[in-house]
């Protein structure tokens, strides 16, 4: 079992997968640009890095739950980056939401290193990560999960194998995306209507979530509404990249994307009117003419 691991990105999800790593008895290795936040995962035991090459060097496996393909080539081929440290026969597992072609070439590019690569781009949100709970769903070579499956196992409550090769897993999230994309905007549209319509919010929550048209993210996200809380779990602009990631893959085929396509609009409106940086849930905030919960 690999014994060293490292996690480059300790946002929502990668303190958590990081937390849980630790709890099964992995010592573990961190690096994030934000020093206080390596730093204060340090103080429960965690280990510091001083950049990804130094925590490659120590490291059977790297995590890399960072935001987009831009920056995870800069973990790995920027200055003082993974590739020129990682030894061969290591893995990299690749956690973002990318375009399912970069992640085929990116293991192809890896392996020229003789570095393992798992296309694992994972799913469940800030508290799952934090129990180990999330969903990782993940392609890759036969050896990469003889090297990395205890440690995908440590931090997840399912991980789905979906192919032999880059690409697969990142497919499935492009799909996983587009339904939650679309969930969050329809909740906001629907709770959006009912305030205009005068209904109480709170009730109208309670029967939502105990009725035929309740979603998870109606659930989850109007909470959040009816809290007044946009502290960012998931960020506006992330839904800004992510669907845009499905409309640029299903452009590539030519294939319809109706809702995508309007979900995707809502969410650039969110954000040039300035709510790019609160949470996703924040998408309510386009329709006009609505009196929003104040902040309890």
């Amino acid at each position: 079992m690999a014994v060293n691991v490292g996690v480059i990105g300790l946002g929502a999800m990668g303190s958590g997968m990081a937390r849980s790593l630790r709890r099964n008895g992995f010592k573990v290795h961190v690096f994030d640009m934000r020093q206080s936040v390596a730093e204060a995962f340090v103080q429960e035991g965690g280990e510091l890095c001083a950049s990804p090459a130094d925590l490659a060097a120590r490291c059977d496996v790297v995590v890399s739950v960072v935001v987009n393909a831009a920056q995870t080539e800069q973990v790995l081929f920027g200055d003082a980056g993974c590739v020129s440290a990682m030894r061969p026969d290591s893995v990299f597992v690749m956690c973002s939401t990318v375009d399912p072609a970069w992640s085929a070439r990116m293991e192809a590019r890896l392996r020229e290193s003789g570095i393992y690569y798992l296309d694992a781009p994972i799913s469940g949100g800030a508290a799952k990560a934090a129990a180990g709970n999330i969903t990782m769903m993940t392609a890759g070579h036969p050896q990469a999960y003889a090297i990395a499956q205890p440690v995908l196992d440590a931090m997840s409550q399912n991980v789905y194998r979906l192919g032999d090769a880059a690409g697969a897993g990142s497919k499935v999230k492009i799909i996983n995306q587009l339904l939650a994309g679309v969930h969050i905007a329809a909740a906001a549209e629907a709770m959006a209507l009912g305030l205009r319509e005068g209904v109480d919010p709170e009730k109208l929550y309670e029967v939502i979530t105990h009725s035929a048209g309740n979603s998870w993210m109606f659930e989850n996200r109007m909470a959040h509404v009816l809290a007044a809380d946009y502290s960012p779990l998931s960020a506006v602009d992330i839904f800004v990249k992510d669907l845009g990631l499905v409309l640029d893959v299903a452009r590539a085929s030519k294939f319809p994307l109706p809702l995508s396509s309007t979900a995707h609009q809502m969410f650039m409106q969110a954000s040039t009117a300035g709510f790019a940086a609160e949470d996703d849930s924040a998408v309510i905030k386009i329709f006009p003419g609505i009196q929003l919960p104040a902040k309890k």
